[in-house]
């Protein structure tokens, strides 16, 4: 029967204060070290946590005086997803959904906004290389509605619910009980959008940047195709004498290498997740060891390869041999050069 916290100690460690969208009135967000969750028209709040080897799990709904707590001994977040699908659909069976904030009409100066947006605080330091380049998103408003669209066709519809605040229509649940997203006042910074509960601060950019970042990014993965198909052909060929062209043999090798190193690290990374993520990129190991190695053999041979090409006597190549080398090379430098500026070469997992 002894307080242990005080009840205002406890609202503030469930309300966000420090982000810009907590400081124009979103509360849907991250508190301190507590995070706001929706799950099928309920509000929880909580945290979950993972280390080797274990799970856990702690939300409560404080209006219904209700939630739960619980651990695995595993790492096995499929499971762990079952069994947390599981107590929420138990827990939430006799008691009614929060109320959906009545829709509103869109702000006056929504289209200000309309445009193109990449992530801007992204909590994954090691992924952003990624995420900038693939997590562009497209915002227009349509019907009195926001709509957000990704690279990959999909699309997420928010009601306007009160000022710039917006609450988010899932297709495969109850809508959101509170308002997730949120336009920003402009900053000396640029223009800002705030996405999902606490998680993700959008930018925009211009059109041009955009139209820059897809091409590169579509010249590059047809520059990483095109080695790996074009690869078996002067292989096999160059096992017949009247094929073998040793003075284009360096111009074709070192793209190979490149793009072999690619996919080392992709299917390290991936093997280590599948083991155990935290072993074994969390410490010096082979997994996290290779990955290191392998980053930096894909700048070494990009930039090899560019000197290569450099150095290659002209009558000695042939011009569509000379004209694609060059294509792919360079794709490869740009992807250097962007990989090293976000540190992804010769990364360490381990530090």
């Amino acid at each position: 029967g002894a307080l242990v916290m005080p009840a205002a100690s406890i609202d503030r460690m469930e309300l966000p204060t420090r982000t810009w969208a907590a400081q124009e009135g979103l509360k849907a967000g991250y508190g301190l070290g507590n995070l706001m969750k929706l799950n099928d028209g309920f509000i929880y709040h909580g945290h979950d946590g993972g280390v080797i080897g274990g799970l856990t799990e702690v939300w409560y709904m404080p209006e219904y005086g209700v939630g739960y707590f619980y651990s695995t001994n595993t790492s096995n977040g499929a499971a762990s997803w079952q069994v947390d699908q599981a107590i929420r659909a138990y827990i939430t069976s006799g008691l009614a959904r929060v109320a959906v904030p009545v829709a509103a009409p869109l702000p006056a100066n929504a289209q200000e906004y309309a445009g193109w947006y990449e992530p801007d605080s992204l909590r994954d330091a090691f992924a952003q290389f990624i995420n900038r380049m693939v997590g562009i998103k497209r915002l227009k408003f349509e019907d009195g509605k926001m709509l957000l669209a990704d690279m990959g066709g999909g699309k997420d519809v928010f009601i306007p619910v009160s000022g710039e605040q917006f609450r988010a229509v899932p297709g495969w649940c109850a809508p959101d009980p509170v308002a997730t997203a949120a336009l920003l006042k402009p900053n000396a910074e640029g223009r800002f959008i705030q996405v999902g509960v606490g998680e993700e601060t959008m930018k925009r950019i211009p059109t041009w940047m955009v139209a820059v970042q897809i091409i590169c990014l579509v010249w590059f993965l047809l520059a990483f195709l095109s080695i790996l198909l074009y690869a078996p052909f002067w292989i096999l060929g160059g096992l017949i004498k009247k094929r073998r062209r040793p003075a284009e043999r360096a111009i074709r090798l070192w793209p190979l290498i490149a793009v072999l190193s690619l996919l080392t690290i992709v299917g390290l990374f991936l093997r280590a997740q599948a083991i155990d993520a935290f072993a074994c990129l969390g410490h010096v190991t082979f997994w996290s060891v290779g990955i290191f190695l392998a980053s930096i053999t894909f700048a070494a041979a990009s930039l090899a390869g560019a000197v290569a090409l450099r150095r290659a006597r002209k009558p000695q190549i042939r011009g569509f041999v000379r004209w694609y080398s060059i294509t792919v090379t360079a794709a490869l430098l740009i992807a250097t050069v962007y990989m090293a500026y976000w540190s992804v070469i010769g990364v360490r997992t381990w530090s």
